[in-house]
């Protein structure tokens, strides 16, 4: 399928989850087998290389899992506190409105392992930068997030790129 195809696979639920946001809903996608298989491929090529996976609780679970899967590779969790029954490491980051917290297993990581973010949509930036950043904290190196979609005008490509990241996304959607 090409990128105009499954774009047109994403719903959009105007005014969600407040007024002024135009909600980009991947389950559409998701339910569509064919769409799906495509856009884990896709995924796949812009990481290949990697030598492992991270996947952002929750709907990078779903990418980055497929992906790294597809490739043979392990899949790292970055997950939302207490989730973890082991020792973890943890980022706190900003929000719109507040703080939030990614946490890791450190022990998932080699040194130096070159590992690859994968997410369904890229806004700000934000969750993905704390994520590279508690990667590196466990000693992976992170160069590279493919991403289903970006909404360029939040700038979260740029934000990734000052801090060594190069994103690739399939599809962009302007706005919000």
């Amino acid at each position: 399928m090409t990128p105009e195809e499954l774009k047109a696979l994403i719903r959009t639920i105007p005014d969600f989850p407040k007024t002024g946001i135009q909600f980009r809903d991947i389950t559409t996608l998701l339910g569509h087998g064919p769409g799906f298989a495509a856009t884990v491929e896709w995924l796949a090529g812009e990481v290949e290389g990697a030598e492992a996976v991270a996947g952002m609780e929750a709907r990078g679970f779903i990418f980055g899992a497929a992906v790294a899967a597809r490739l043979c590779l392990p899949f790292l969790p970055i997950r939302k506190p207490g989730k973890l029954p082991c020792r973890v490491i943890g980022v706190d980051y900003e929000l719109e409105y507040g703080l939030d917290r990614l946490e890791m297993d450190p022990g998932s990581v080699a040194s130096g392992q070159r590992v690859a973010i994968v997410d369904d949509l890229l806004a700000t930036g934000g969750t993905a930068l704390a994520a590279a950043e508690l990667l590196r904290l466990a000693g992976a190196s992170v160069d590279r997030a493919a991403f289903v979609i970006d909404l360029p005008d939040l700038g979260g490509k740029d934000r990734l790129a000052h801090e060594g990241v190069v994103v690739r996304a399939l599809m962009q959607f302007a706005g919000h």
